[in-house]
């Protein structure tokens, strides 16, 4: 049997208070975030920690997303990046690197497949994934602690994975 999860992200100004979370029902979720950070770093955290907690499930793993960006960049673009040493086809560096290297990582002997579903359309896994990073994100903006959710029973988290963003020099924040 197939996992199904919704991962999303969300930043309020890009960059900006960011959160992401992920989706697998009511009762199996988890959110996080950061002060600043960009929309796709979130898009990214989301998937990456969704990989780390189903890390120990022998199921498949099938990943709704809204981020065209997360899909192409694991499904199509990545293969290239790294033949490249990490550099796009313009030889500029791949931003997101980091986040990118871990979830290359924690890709390894999983099947796992990539759904896009569109944003705000109604799709309740996806909606309840959204809410749920805004939310993250609107805590970091009142700097309060978000609501990290269950998770799920029995998973580790992800371990820091830091950040780096062209707009932003700063230290990387820690994602709780």
């Amino acid at each position: 049997m197939t996992l199904t999860a919704a991962a999303d992200g969300s930043a309020l100004g890009n960059p900006g208070p960011a959160g992401w979370a992920w989706v697998i029902d009511k009762e199996q979720w988890r959110a996080g975030g950061w002060p600043r950070a960009t929309n796709n770093q979130g898009e990214l955290m989301a998937v990456l920690d969704l990989l780390h907690a189903t890390a120990a499930r022998d199921e498949p793993l099938h990943i709704l997303c809204d981020s065209q960006y997360v899909i192409n960049s694991v499904t199509q673009w990545m293969p290239g990046w790294k033949r490249r040493g990490w550099r796009k086809a313009d030889g500029k560096p791949v931003l997101n690197r980091e986040l990118l290297e871990s979830i290359d990582t924690a890709l390894v002997g999983r099947t796992v497949t990539f759904e896009w579903v569109k944003g705000h359309a109604g799709h309740p896994l996806n909606e309840a994934a959204d809410d749920r990073a805004r939310a993250a994100a609107e805590a970091f903006q009142r700097q309060a602690q978000p609501n990290h959710g269950p998770g799920l029973a029995g998973a580790a988290a992800s371990p820091e994975v830091p950040l780096e963003s062209a707009s932003t020099q700063q230290a990387p924040p820690t994602l709780f």
